[in-house]
């Protein structure tokens, strides 16, 4: 470690840490969570939600989305169709699946939750530790969960969460395994999610894409405006949006949220061979007032959509797919407008 930097400090702890904590009161109380800071980033990763990253604060500004229930454990209605909506946090990112990504249905007799099971599985074998390597100082933050029935399927999420103390990133990598003997079924969507004061009228959305389509007609009536924040609307219903994206040769690709009154934003990069499908959910109603950020592996007209069109995506017995989002912080004028053009060229890179 950098004996400079050590010079300044009496612990390591007032740069960086994580802590377990229990919270003890209202909807939340008993929930097992990480309590995480790595420089100017501090934010919370729930252990009994799948490590999903409740809240995320960066100089002491909120930068994400906490529904009006606000902060809450696991409930009796979370797997119980549209109860769920009573537990929908937001965060960072909750993550959605594993055999289910949208409404609630039931196919064949069995019932599929709001947004799936996996947002509301507690985690086992979790772990942290801040990891020293010469100059660089990394908090890691680990865990699983398993998504499983009796004669049904038995999925494995192995989840790391790190960040390097002085980069203003986070980063995820997941390992999905199927451990059953039969081909299963896997949807997966990264519900991503920016909030106030971060999220206002200044704040304008970059997404490297070719086409955007509305979801159904009402968001279709407002497509044209996918990329800007409006002002809250009393009582406006959700626009949602699918995007076709570029990638570079590897599949990499990006998504820029910038403030630019602050000149803040925050970037979201994933690999697209895995995760090929992009949606947008922007919410400008009074009180609900979020934009929603959503790379996955099927699109947004869920489980019937994908059955019907037998386009859902299978793992094989003991198979593995690893998937890697980075969440980063930038801040000044120029590092945004450098970003911005990273996106535009991707966008104008030829087929």
């Amino acid at each position: 470690m950098d004996r400079k930097l050590m010079k300044y400090c009496g612990s390591l702890q007032q740069l960086v840490y994580a802590r377990p904590v229990t919270y003890k009161e209202g909807r939340a109380e008993h929930m097992n969570a990480i309590e995480a800071k790595c420089g100017d980033l501090f934010f919370h990763s729930a252990a009994d939600k799948a490590l999903d990253i409740t809240d995320l604060t960066y100089k002491g500004m909120n930068m994400t989305f906490l529904a009006k229930p606000g902060l809450e454990g696991r409930n009796q209605y979370d797997t119980n169709g549209q109860e769920a909506q009573r537990s929908i946090m937001g965060g960072l990112f909750f993550t959605c699946g594993l055999e289910n990504i949208c409404a609630p249905c039931t196919i064949d007799g069995k019932d599929y939750p709001m947004h799936g099971r996996m947002r509301t599985t507690p985690a086992e074998h979790v772990c942290t530790d801040v990891l020293t390597d010469g100059d660089e100082v990394r908090l890691v933050i680990s865990g699983e969960m398993r998504e499983a029935e009796l004669f049904g399927e038995n999925l494995v999420l192995r989840r790391k969460i790190e960040s390097v103390l002085g980069e203003n990133s986070i980063t995820v990598t997941d390992e999905i395994e199927n451990q059953a003997f039969r081909p299963e079924p896997l949807m997966l969507l990264y519900h991503c999610n920016m909030g106030y004061p971060f999220l206002d009228e200044s704040c304008r959305l970059y997404v490297p894409s070719v086409k955007v389509t509305g979801r159904e007609e009402f968001s279709e009536e407002h497509v044209d405006g996918w990329d800007r924040i409006d002002s809250p609307k009393d009582n406006e219903p959700e626009y949602v949006f699918i995007h076709e994206m570029k990638t570079d040769e590897n599949l990499d690709t990006m998504v820029l949220v910038a403030n630019h009154e602050q000149n803040i934003g925050l970037v979201i990069e994933f690999n697209q061979k895995n995760l090929p499908y992009f949606m947008e959910w922007k919410s400008m109603a009074s009180g609900d007032y979020v934009l929603g950020l959503e790379p996955s592996n099927s699109s947004v007209y869920g489980k019937p959509y994908h059955v019907e069109h037998d386009s859902v995506h299978y793992l094989q017995p003991f198979e593995k797919e690893t998937n890697v989002l980075k969440f980063s912080v930038v801040e000044g004028k120029e590092k945004l407008e450098e970003i911005i053009a990273k996106i535009n060229a991707l966008k104008a890179q030829e087929e």
